[in-house]
């Protein structure tokens, strides 16, 4: 799959070299030559230009691409406008832009964008879903539906996972098992819970805060 990074500020040169480190095809551009050259070596290829209209977008194969990022959040109307060119006249697949506030995530949208992202409110709500819960990890899929992590409880341990009867008694479900290896494994029914376990569960905050209390 090819990628384009349009921007390579923190959050664009972040997301450019971890594609490439994946194995993916990456195609990263900004208008300063310095950062240019930082990238260069670290991704499938990398374009010093201003991109300003279709055809510089065209002139290196960006109508090509499967997936692109626009990452110039800080350049309002630039965003807007390579968004709608990459939507409206280059049919581009998929597009993916980074947003300063929720105006321009509305705008973006209203332009076209697939997906938009706000790092520093994605960074901040984590960040409040950690320090207020009381799992170790906790991941939202929804509102209030989450994949988390916590302690195996002391009435769990010793008892075969499908002996807990976890959906019927607490409406979650246990999808993995993590050791002290950092390994995580597939949650067996039949696999015995050890003191030293974290539990990975599913399922909405109300009942995963259950277990949570026990």
């Amino acid at each position: 799959m090819k990628f384009c990074v349009i921007g390579l500020g923190r959050f664009g040169y972040q997301v450019a070299t971890g594609l490439a480190e994946h194995g993916m095809e990456v195609l990263a551009i900004d208008s300063d030559e310095a950062i240019v050259a930082s990238i260069r070596d670290l991704v499938t290829h990398a374009v010093c230009m201003r991109v300003a209209d279709e055809a510089s977008l065209r002139s290196i194969g960006v109508d090509e691409i499967d997936t692109v990022i626009v990452a110039t959040a800080e350049n309002f109307a630039q965003s807007i406008l390579i968004t709608a060119l990459l939507k409206k006249r280059l049919n581009t697949p998929r597009v993916i832009a980074r947003a300063i506030n929720d105006i321009h995530e509305e705008i973006l949208k209203l332009v076209g964008a697939d997906e938009m992202i706000l790092p520093e409110k994605d960074i901040g709500i984590r960040l409040a879903d950690k320090l207020s819960s009381p799992f170790a990890d906790i991941i939202h899929l929804a509102k209030d539906f989450a994949v988390s992590q916590l302690k195996a409880p002391k009435k769990f341990v010793g008892k075969k996972i499908v002996e807990l009867d976890l959906y019927e008694t607490y409406g979650v479900h246990c999808i993995g098992i993590k050791k002290d290896t950092q390994q995580i494994v597939p949650a067996d029914p039949e696999y015995v819970i050890a003191a030293e376990d974290r539990l990975i569960i599913s399922g909405n905050d109300e009942d995963s805060e259950k277990i949570a209390k026990l």
